[in-house]
């Protein structure tokens, strides 16, 4: 299987099944969503942005079919002048290259340094889907798999109202 061993080793842990979809690299949502498993399943958006001093990162993971405005987003966080954090950056925090993030890259910030933020609208959602820190494959879990995932890996997090 495609992936980062660490988030088979997270999963497996924690007792999360999923579904998992080998596809051609990509990179960004428009080419994800030619590759996307319907089924109930809400395809997700996972962006990595840094505050204005560069001090505090966050993850905001959010239904793909919905657009992202940054200003909108930054009115919503509360967390002051965004934006989209390097690769450097990524690599650092999260152990990925761009198009490859997803919720499953914070098993990688062993530190718990970046906040996440999730759309509430997700707890809705019958199952969702992530890469597994690659973006040539992508796993389906169910939303009560997500949430166990959120409340175990350590991190701060919030739901929050995105659009």
């Amino acid at each position: 299987m495609r992936g980062q061993q660490q988030v088979y080793d997270c999963l497996k842990q924690l007792g999360i099944a999923f579904d998992y979809y080998e596809h051609p690299e990509a990179p960004t949502i428009e080419i994800a969503s030619q590759f996307y498993r319907g089924e109930g399943t809400v395809l997700c958006k996972n962006l990595f942005f840094r505050n204005h001093k560069g001090d505090k990162h966050y993850l905001v993971i959010m239904d793909a079919r919905h657009n992202m405005n940054i200003h909108d987003i930054e009115h919503r966080l509360h967390q002051g002048k965004l934006s989209f954090a390097s690769a450097e950056r990524m690599m650092r925090y999260l152990g990925v290259k761009p198009g490859s993030v997803s919720l499953f890259t914070l098993v990688n910030d062993v530190n718990h340094d970046v906040i996440l933020f999730v759309d509430d609208k997700l707890l809705q959602a019958e199952k969702v889907s992530f890469h597994p820190n690659d973006n040539t494959a992508s796993l389906v879990i169910s939303r009560e798999d997500m949430v166990k995932f959120i409340e175990q890996i350590g991190n701060r997090y919030e739901y929050l109202d995105l659009y």
